[in-house]
C-alpha cells in the first residue's frame, strides 16, 4: 500500500531550469526526486504545487510523493538526513503525512508571488533581485495593480503557444511596497499562466515610468494580445512565497 506525503521546501532557482523535470537540463524536481530515492531506498517521483521557470526562486513550495514506508514524517532526523543529501540551494522544512487523495497541485487554493526590484546596486542580492534604478511612480503602479484585479482573462500576459485550456485567473491581491532600497510587488491568484507575473511586472514598470497610462493598460488587457504588453522582466527577481491549501487538508499535517 502506498502512503502519501507532502514536503514543504524552498530553493534558490539560480542554477536550475525551473522546478519541473526537463530533458538535458537540471531541475529542482529532479534533484529532490534523487535525494528522496537515495534516502528512502525506493523510486520516488514528486509532484509539485506548480512549475517555476528557469531562474525563479521559491521560499515556500509544496510537493507530494508516495512511498510504501509508513510514518516517514515521524522518523528520527529525517529532515536533517534529507537536507544533508540535498545541495545547499535546496532545503526541506517539513514532511507531512496526508490522505491518499491529497494533491499538491490540484488542492492548492492560491499561490503568491513576489517580484523584488532593487533600486540600489547590491552585490549580495544580485542573484535574487533585479536592479532597476530609474525613477518610478509607485502610486501609479499601485493604481494599475488594482486595475489588473478587475480582470480575469490574462491572455495579454501569457506566454504564447502554451497548452492550457483557459487563460482565466482570479487575482485576489496585487500591491507594490517600498522596503528599504527595494520595490516589492506581491500578487496572489488562484492560478498563474506561464510568464504571467513577469509580463505583468514589465508592463507595470512602463506605467511607473509614465510611458503608458492606466487607461492604456486596460486596453492592453482587453485586446488580449501579448505583443501589446510590456517585455517580461528578468526571472531572478521572481519568488514564489506562498501556496495556500484548505484548512481541512492541513489538519493532516
Amino acid at each position: 500500500m502506498q502512503n502519501r506525503y507532502f514536503i514543504h521546501l524552498a530553493y534558490k532557482g539560480t542554477h536550475y531550469h525551473g522546478w519541473q523535470i526537463q530533458p538535458n537540463s537540471i531541475t529542482v524536481q529532479e534533484v529532490v526526486n534523487k535525494a528522496l530515492t537515495l534516502l528512502l531506498g525506493e523510486p520516488i517521483e514528486t509532484i509539485g504545487a506548480g512549475r517555476t521557470d528557469t531562474g525563479v526562486h521559491a521560499s515556500s513550495f509544496y510537493a507530494h510523493f508516495d512511498s510504501v514506508r509508513k510514518n516517514i514524517h515521524l522518523e528520527a532526523n529525517i529532515i536533517y538526513k534529507l537536507n544533508s543529501v540535498l545541495p545547499s540551494d535546496i532545503v526541506v522544512y517539513q514532511i507531512y503525512s496526508m490522505p491518499q487523495t491529497a494533491h499538491a497541485r490540484f488542492d492548492a487554493m492560491s499561490r503568491t508571488y513576489m517580484y523584488r526590484i532593487n533600486q540600489q546596486k547590491d552585490p549580495f542580492n544580485q542573484e535574487i533581485t533585479t536592479y532597476f534604478n530609474k525613477p518610478l511612480n509607485i502610486n501609479l503602479m499601485n493604481e494599475a495593480a488594482l486595475t489588473i484585479m478587475e480582470y480575469t482573462d490574462f491572455t495579454s500576459f501569457s506566454k504564447l503557444h502554451t497548452d492550457v485550456k483557459t487563460n482565466n485567473c482570479i487575482v485576489y491581491n496585487a500591491l507594490w511596497v517600498k522596503v528599504g532600497t527595494e520595490l516589492q510587488f506581491t500578487i496572489t491568484a488562484d492560478r498563474f499562466l506561464r510568464n504571467m507575473v513577469r509580463a505583468i511586472v514589465g508592463t507595470l514598470l512602463q506605467v511607473g515610468l509614465q510611458k503608458i497610462t492606466v487607461t492604456q493598460l486596460r486596453l492592453i488587457i482587453e485586446q488580449k494580445n501579448r505583443s501589446d504588453a510590456g517585455a517580461s522582466v528578468d526571472a531572478k527577481g521572481l519568488h514564489l512565497i506562498n501556496v495556500e491549501y484548505p484548512k481541512s487538508l492541513i489538519v493532516y499535517a
